[in-house]
C-alpha cells in the first residue's frame, strides 16, 4: 500500500486492495448510461471538480479497515484500487460474469474517477477494456474530462489490430463498434471550467478531442453536465449543441447541478474565488427556493430539447411528488425521470 507520498496530478496517491471493480447493479442503468453495469479502478479522482458529489457519497467508505492508512480530504487525494485489472478478470470469469458475457449489454466507466486523467490511467483503462472486449459481447461507454481519451481509443485500435480473427471467441475484430466515447462539457468557457473543475484540462481541448474521435469514425456521446443557470438558456443550449456537434453524437446527456452534501457550497465558493460572481449569483439565486430551482431545471431542459436533433436528448432529472407529473409528461422529449 502507498504511504501517501507518491503523487499523481499533484495529489498524494493511496492504494487499497481491489476487491471489486465491476458493479453489477449500479444506479447508472436508471440514467440510461448503461444496463446497470459499471467499472471503476479507483475511488478518488485525479481531478477536483467543485460540483462533484462523489466525495460526499464515498465518505462512509473511509471507515473500512483497508482505508485506515488513507488521510486527507477526498477531493484532495487520489485513491486507486490495487490489482484492479486482475480483480476485473476475476469478476468476468465468475459464474455471474460468464452468465452475462454473451448478453447484449452496455457497461459504463467510471462512476467515481476519470478514466483518462493521465497516461498511467489511460493504460489501465485500455487494459480493462481489452479484457471486457475479449471476454464478453458488451458495449463499453467511457466518459472523461480529459482529451487523453483519444489515447484510449488509439490504444484499443492498436490492440485490436493484433487480435486473431479466425478463432476469436468474441467479436473483438470490430472493437471500434463496441466502445462509445464522451467528453464532459458543462460549459464552453475555459476560464469558468478551470475554477470549478480543479485540475481538469481545458474544455476547448476536450472539444478538440471529441471532434477528433468523430472525424475518425469513433462512436461518441455528449455530456452537458452540470448545466448551470444562464442569463440566456436558449443561446447556451444552441452554442453547446454546435460545439459538441450533437448531430454526430449518438445521444446527449444533460443535467442541472446535482446538489448533494457540500457540492453546492464548494461550487459557489469556487465561482466567487475565480471571479465569476455573476454566475455565482445566478446559482445562489435558485438555491433554497424549490419553485425557482424547478423553473431552472425546466427551462434548462426545454432549451436543450429545442437545440438538439430529435431523439438525442437524455435529460437527467430528480423529481419529488410535486414535480413528477410534469416530468413524466416530458419522457417523450428526452426526460429521464429519477
Amino acid at each position: 500500500m502507498s504511504d501517501g507520498r507518491a503523487m499523481m496530478n499533484g495529489k498524494p496517491v493511496f492504494s487499497v486492495p481491489a476487491k471489486t471493480v465491476i458493479n453489477w447493479e449500479s444506479g447508472f442503468g436508471d440514467k440510461l448510461l448503461c444496463d446497470g453495469l459499471t467499472f471503476s479502478t479507483g475511488t478518488a479522482c485525479v481531478f477536483s471538480c467543485a460540483f462533484c458529489y462523489v466525495p460526499d457519497m464515498m465518505r462512509k467508505l473511509r471507515s473500512l479497515a483497508s482505508m485506515a492508512h488513507v488521510t486527507g480530504q477526498h477531493e484532495d487525494i487520489v485513491i486507486r484500487r490495487e490489482g484492479a485489472v486482475a480483480a476485473l478478470i476475476k469478476q468476468l470469469e465468475s459464474p455471474r460474469g460468464r452468465a452475462l458475457a454473451e448478453k447484449d449489454l452496455v457497461i459504463y466507466a467510471s462512476p467515481s474517477v476519470d478514466v483518462a486523467g493521465n497516461m498511467e490511467l489511460v493504460r489501465e483503462t485500455v487494459e480493462c477494456c481489452e479484457e471486457i472486449l475479449r471476454r464478453t459481447y458488451w458495449t463499453i461507454r467511457l466518459l472523461s474530462k480529459s482529451p487523453l481519451l483519444v489515447e484510449v481509443a488509439k490504444g484499443l485500435e492498436a490492440w485490436n489490430i493484433q487480435q486473431p480473427t479466425s478463432n476469436s471467441q468474441h467479436p473483438i475484430e470490430r472493437a471500434r463498434e463496441r466502445v462509445i466515447y464522451g467528453l464532459s462539457t458543462g460549459t464552453l468557457d475555459d476560464g469558468l471550467a478551470k475554477c470549478i473543475e480543479g485540475g481538469a484540462p481545458r474544455v476547448s481541448k476536450r472539444l478538440a478531442a471529441l471532434h477528433w474521435l468523430q472525424n475518425n469514425g469513433f462512436r461518441t456521446f455528449g455530456m452537458v453536465c452540470p448545466s448551470l443557470p444562464q442569463e440566456d438558456y436558449a443561446r447556451f443550449a444552441r452554442e453547446m449543441a454546435a460545439a459538441i456537434r450533437a448531430e454526430r453524437c449518438e445521444h446527449v446527456w444533460a443535467e442541472v447541478m446535482n446538489v448533494r452534501g457540500e457540492s453546492f457550497t464548494r461550487t459557489i465558493a469556487a465561482l466567487q474565488g475565480g471571479g465569476f460572481r455573476g454566475q455565482a449569483e445566478l446559482l445562489q439565486g435558485v438555491m433554497g427556493d424549490k419553485a425557482l430551482w424547478e423553473e431552472y431545471a425546466r427551462t434548462t431542459f426545454l432549451a436543450h430539447f429545442g437545440a438538439l436533433p430529435a431523439g438525442k436528448l437524455r435529460f437527467l432529472q430528480y423529481v419529488d411528488a410535486g414535480s413528477r407529473e410534469w416530468w413524466e409528461w416530458q419522457r417523450e422529449r428526452g426526460a429521464v425521470v429519477l
